[in-house]
């Protein structure tokens, strides 16, 4: 992962980056505005993860990691609480909502 951060580094300097990844335990802290955690319902999940062909042990694993938020306590772990989002992902509605919200933090987002 080393390797990864220093492909990064220079277009993370330059700002307005946004990074998709599921876990944040090795990105430097100085890197985000904003660290996103998108979570599910576990019925949800199960059918998502399922409808993927997830099945045995990736399946549980997958499923015990958002019951046990550990998702969500990396990233509290990882960086200042306030810049950690925790939002919901169940539905269409709560995929609008989100979009909403992170457009609003956006658009008010000033350079630390």
């Amino acid at each position: 992962m080393i390797q990864v951060c220093d492909e990064l580094e220079d277009r993370m300097e330059e700002g307005g980056i946004l990074v998709d990844y599921h876990g944040c335990d090795f990105f430097p802290e100085r890197w985000f505005d904003l660290v996103v955690v998108l979570q599910t319902d576990n019925s949800i999940l199960h059918d998502r993860l399922t409808s993927r062909g997830y099945t045995g042990s990736k399946l549980s694993n997958n499923i015990e990691c958002e019951i046990f938020q550990v998702l969500l306590e990396e990233a509290r772990e990882s960086y200042k609480e306030d810049i950690v989002m925790p939002l919901r992902s169940d539905n269409v509605e709560d995929i609008s909502r989100n979009v909403g919200t992170l457009t609003d933090w956006v658009n008010n987002w000033r350079p630390s």
